[in-house]
């Protein structure tokens, strides 16, 4: 026994052993506030709201009435079933949509299923350019291609230097552009009841337009760029969020995390269908109610609403498209260029610099400004964005189908392979897109 004068004697005999250090662990990182909870699947849904998806709505509004309004209500759950699958893939393997494809695809799938996504997402990319340019020109005057060009460059810059986090930070805040046509629709006069009656009661004419437009909204919501996107995301969430790993290899993390993605999924494909639904009833009461069912555009839309529903309503309907076509390029041409590089091998993903994924940045400058150079054609805009529904509606049945069996194998996935609940919905909603697809074919 030993110590200093004053010191209480300490028998060592009688002293336990100091406890062994506990086994390193892999811990859950803390839930996150609200901001953070909401992410890829927000980000996803707000970006279906794209120029090109407001003009379809406008279309379907301005042709129909309240007719359509059902379609909102009958898509979400597999909206939601389809990109929650996205991302549970992203998050449990670690690797995208298109990396898991390589694995267990034979590669001349995989690279025509790329390839047509990278030419709709192009043309894509084209149409909506053109279409915040043609909303800013009414608003402001000035050249139509200069906007174009100076969109393009601005959103390739964005992504190529600004680091992910806070360029992530900005998409979400883009997100409340989409609620400008919340207000356009208390702006005008609206019969409620009567859309209420028709979002439950679904009416639809056996006709040709009417089933080309029904076509058109489901391959605007249900979209092969929202799944590579969102499965992308899930995996930048890993690299960025501190402790956070795939759950393969950290499956202590899987009930936050699921928890995390069902309500970012969940959430972000409402606020899509809500806010699409309200571009339907402000087109409903102003331009159907008055006999105006001609609308090929977004710009067409907004320039229609002016002397119905005022300077005001146009302005903040025309602004819109602008803030959207902000949030929806950039996740256009990432998910085109996240296909690309998980098929080549290379390195992805907007977390990386510069310097170390250069082919994946090139491939969403190469993308982006071939986009815009469409606008400088003769193409036909309204004729492209047909192609891009159908090339996108043939696409979407084979990667949801293989995204399922790969969603369902234990060798992938662990144990985590899909609830049959959320695995029926998804069969479903391939079903629905498989049955879309052939009336594109049917209506051509």
């Amino acid at each position: 026994m030993t110590g200093a004068p004053g010191d209480p004697i300490v028998d060592p005999a009688l002293t336990p052993p100091a406890a062994p250090n506990p086994p390193a662990a892999v811990k859950p990182p803390p839930r996150p506030p609200l901001l953070g909870v909401l992410g890829p699947g927000l980000i996803t849904g707000a970006s279906d709201d794209d120029p090109s998806g407001i003009a379809t709505y406008s279309q379907a509004g301005a042709q129909f009435g309240y007719g359509l309004t059902w379609i909102m209500l009958f898509s979400w759950p597999l909206m939601c079933a389809i990109q929650e699958i996205s991302a549970r893939i992203g998050r449990v393997t670690g690797r995208g949509v298109a990396g898991n494809l390589k694995q267990h695809y034979p590669r001349s799938v995989l690279y025509a299923l790329v390839g047509l996504l990278l030419v709709a997402n192009t043309i894509n990319l084209g149409a909506d350019l053109g279409a915040m340019a043609a909303a800013i020109e009414l608003v402001v005057g000035g050249p139509h291609l200069l906007y174009v060009v100076l969109f393009a460059v601005v959103t390739v810059l964005l992504e190529t230097l600004v680091r992910y986090a806070r360029y992530v930070a900005v998409l979400k805040w883009l997100t409340l552009s989409l609620f400008a046509y919340v207000g356009v629709a208390f702006i005008v006069d609206v019969p409620w009841a009567t859309v209420a009656s028709s979002l439950v009661v679904p009416h639809l004419a056996l006709d040709r337009n009417a089933l080309t437009v029904v076509v058109a909204i489901l391959g605007t919501t249900i979209s092969p760029y929202l799944f590579f996107w969102q499965a992308e995301e899930e995996v930048e969430e890993v690299k960025e969020r501190a402790g956070a790993r795939p759950l393969v290899r950290a499956p202590d993390q899987a009930p936050a995390e699921f928890g995390r993605i069902r309500w970012d999924t969940y959430l972000g494909m409402g606020i899509s269908n809500l806010i699409a639904l309200f571009i339907v009833v402000t087109t409903a009461a102003t331009l159907n109610a008055r006999g105006i069912t001609d609308i090929q555009t977004s710009a067409q839309a907004a320039e229609a609403l002016r002397p119905i529903a005022g300077e005001f309503a146009f302005v903040v309907f025309a602004l819109g498209i602008v803030g959207t076509g902000l949030l929806a390029v950039p996740v256009l041409a990432s998910s085109a260029a996240y296909a690309v590089g998980e098929a080549a091998g290379i390195h992805v993903g907007l977390a990386r610099k510069l310097g170390r994924a250069k082919g994946f940045y090139a491939t969403i400058a190469v993308a982006t400004l071939i986009g815009a150079l469409l606008n400088f054609t003769p193409l036909d805009p309204i004729k492209a964005l047909f192609w891009t529904a159908v090339i996108n509606g043939v696409v979407a049945v084979p990667i949801m189908a293989m995204m399922l069996l790969i969603a369902s194998r234990r060798d992938v996935m662990g144990d985590f392979v899909l609830p049959p609940i959320l695995n029926g919905v998804g069969w479903v909603a391939t079903a629905v897109m498989t049955l879309a697809a052939a009336g594109m074919f049917a209506t051509m």
